[in-house]
């Protein structure tokens, strides 16, 4: 039986890529999404039609814990429990430190990284009981040591979100693996979008290999990381950043 890969923000952008690809090689796929319907739908479609194998949408805000847990009852019900986890779902809400508030810093907080938490704590008795799943939050390099001023919120979150994977493998240890990847700048058509050529060249110029990377690229790693082959990999957060430099 195909294993059972839940991956949040699962509609677009890495989230898109990781389930195209996790699809093509025979995992059965929840995709939860929270407002895009339409494309998680057409996604939907596109992995069943090509693929044997078994798919559904969810729409949830990770960052309501009833919601997490109701989401999981109904996979449960339609595929049997999750296996794999990808923590994905994530937002910024860029603005000037001056003009920022804590609302805005707070809700970046709650789906950044009280989602993720949300999610793996409602999957807690389910791995523990079957001693066997595996973890992947998609983190990124601005939670290390690149920095955005106006994204200085999501960039906390983000670091916040390494601390807890690995607070989550020491909880989940010994039979589940939870790793962090730490994308740097991914071409996703949300992070393109506004962005004109001279910005995007000197952002590519910080970059050792002198580009940006594609989302398939992370997709890559997080198939490896979930695979038998990543089984003594554990508690590890892995940068995919193409040897990025730094920011500001």
């Amino acid at each position: 039986m195909a294993k059972v890969v839940l991956v949040t923000g699962g509609a677009t952008g890495i989230g898109e890529a990781i389930v195209r690809e996790l699809a093509q090689v025979g995992y059965d796929i929840a995709i939860a999404y929270h407002t895009s319907h339409q494309q998680a739908q057409s996604l939907l479609e596109d992995i069943t039609s090509a693929y044997p194998i078994h798919a559904h949408i969810y729409q949830v805000d990770v960052s309501s814990e009833d919601q997490v847990k109701d989401m999981m009852t109904a996979i449960e019900e339609d595929m049997g429990g999750v296996d794999i986890l990808i923590n994905n779902a994530a937002i910024d809400l860029p603005n000037l430190f001056e003009l920022k508030t804590a609302e805005e810093f707070r809700k970046v907080l709650d789906v950044n990284v009280v989602g993720a938490y949300n999610c793996a704590s409602a999957l807690y008795r389910h791995f523990v009981d079957n001693k066997w799943g595996r973890i992947i939050n998609i983190a990124s390099t601005n939670g290390m040591n690149t920095y955005y001023p106006m994204c200085f919120d999501y960039d906390a979150s983000k670091a916040a979100l390494i601390s807890l994977t690995h607070n989550l493998a020491l909880q989940y240890a010994p039979y589940v693996n939870v790793n962090a990847i730490a994308p740097g700048f991914i071409g996703t058509k949300h992070e393109l979008e506004g962005y004109d050529e001279d910005f995007l060249k000197e952002e590519c110029d910080k970059i050792l290999v002198k580009r940006y990377g594609e989302p398939e690229e992370v997709a890559h790693l997080v198939k490896f990381l979930i695979s038998d082959e990543a089984n003594y990999i554990n508690n590890t957060v892995i940068r995919i950043d193409g040897g990025q430099m730094g920011s500001y």
